[in-house]
């Protein structure tokens, strides 16, 4: 009888809705123990005066990862294509041949850290200790585990994937209590890389059928043209954006004072609670807008829904937490330092929401191999980074009031792409 139910409400709401209410579901039972590492665990561990070089260091290992973050979502565009043409055999020899292309990212990478490191830490007043060995630990499983991820996303396989975001959280949680008490930022790292190796081996495991099938040539000059020309296209997407990202983060913990960074840490654990609700809805649109490219059929309503979505979920968690931002920041371990800022809460959804409208567009644009954004895309990312480190920003209001602009300047490209789109 539940079945049917289910069934019924699977048939009234269509795929999208249904698969983005069971991704949603799942990733905010997982949420409650991810708020608790956010929220408690890691303040709790780490000093006030180093909890604001966490997020730097993040985006620092995400940065590493770089090259092989671009070539999986290169990988997914491609793979949801041979999903659509059920051609298993095919998709297995591209995954081998991601496989060996992000071995050489990882040489790439390790090189880079050691010569870049020592300057990083440095400049977020951090003392190295073990975190080198981390950081990149920390980046290699980060690189594999999308490509068995993405494979999941692209063949709609939404139910598994729902299932290892509630196993990975709780193996996250133990990671850090286990560590964290020894080294905290160190234990902080242990529990990222945890994350990611547990998805890779139930990804293994859940793709068995798919893998089990006879690999099938693929690769053929056209093929490496197209691959090729993908590349460079989700390269200039993504690297112009983390290179945006990471000096806006580095910048928040060098210019501000500790308290300030520290608290800034804070307050976006509430305030990603818009980005975590992005990130589900854009898990299945990209394969549902991919699918519609690639059949011909227009992606518009499938984005002016999912951003219709994120305005009122993010204007509903606005007026919440200006309203009880602040007694929630006192219960926190250290609250007392972070309340007054509580103000910043509010201020940084309503960023998050711009900033996710843009991200719908631009993704969408990507899942159909259509990269024209760069024309404005690449001159904001690119020319935004110099701007941020001349300005003389050394408050949280002024550097919220910096993400304020920057995020209005490209939403503003973004919305008018869609109106003008299919």
């Amino acid at each position: 009888m539940i079945a049917r139910l289910l069934n019924r409400i699977h048939l009234k709401l269509g795929d999208f809705w249904w698969y983005s209410l069971m991704m949603f579901c799942a990733f905010r039972v997982a949420d409650v123990l991810n708020v608790f590492v956010g929220l408690w665990l890691v303040p709790k561990y780490i000093d006030p005066s180093e909890l604001g070089a966490v997020l730097p260091l993040a985006s620092f290992a995400e940065f590493l990862a770089l090259p092989a973050s671009i070539f999986a979502v290169t990988f997914t565009k491609e793979l949801n294509t041979l999903a659509t043409r059920g051609e298993f055999g095919k998709m297995k020899t591209l995954m081998r041949s991601v496989f060996l292309a992000v071995g050489g990212f990882m040489v790439l990478a390790i090189v880079v850290c050691a010569l870049t490191m020592p300057f990083f830490l440095d400049k977020i007043r951090i003392v190295k200790g073990s975190l080198g060995i981390l950081v990149i630990a920390s980046a290699f499983v980060g690189c594999v585990a999308p490509i068995y991820a993405n494979a999941l996303q692209a063949l709609k396989k939404f139910k598994a994937i729902s299932i290892m975001t509630l196993i990975c959280s709780p193996v996250r949680l133990v990671s850090m209590l286990i560590a964290m008490p020894f080294r905290p930022l160190s234990g902080y790292f242990v529990g990222q890389a945890s994350t990611p190796s547990v998805n890779i081996l139930a990804s293994i495991w859940l793709l068995r059928k798919e893998l089990a099938v006879r690999a099938e040539s693929y690769w053929s000059r056209p093929v490496v043209r197209r691959f090729a020309l993908l590349f460079l296209g989700m390269a200039g997407y993504q690297l112009s954006a983390k290179i945006l990202g990471l000096t806006e983060q580095t910048l928040v913990r060098h210019n501000l004072p500790d308290v300030e960074s520290a608290a800034y840490y804070m307050v976006t654990r509430f305030s990603e609670i818009t980005v975590m609700f992005s990130t589900t809805l854009l898990t299945v649109l990209f394969p549902f807008t991919a699918e519609a490219a690639e059949t011909g059929r227009p992606t518009r309503p499938l984005v002016v829904k999912a951003s219709v979505a994120i305005v009122l979920g993010g204007g509903a968690l606005a007026v919440f937490f200006a309203l009880f931002g602040r007694p929630i920041l006192e219960f926190l371990p250290h609250g007392d330092s972070y309340a007054p800022y509580s103000w910043a809460i509010p201020w940084l959804i309503g960023i998050n929401v711009i900033t996710a409208i843009q991200t719908i567009h631009t993704q969408t644009e990507v899942s159909a191999a259509r990269f024209s954004f760069l024309k404005w895309w690449l001159p904001l990312n690119l020319g935004l980074p110099p701007v941020l480190m001349a300005l003389p920003i050394h408050s949280l209001r002024a550097m919220l009031t910096y993400f304020t602009l920057a995020s209005l300047a490209k939403a503003g490209f973004a919305i008018n792409e869609i109106r003008h789109s299919k």
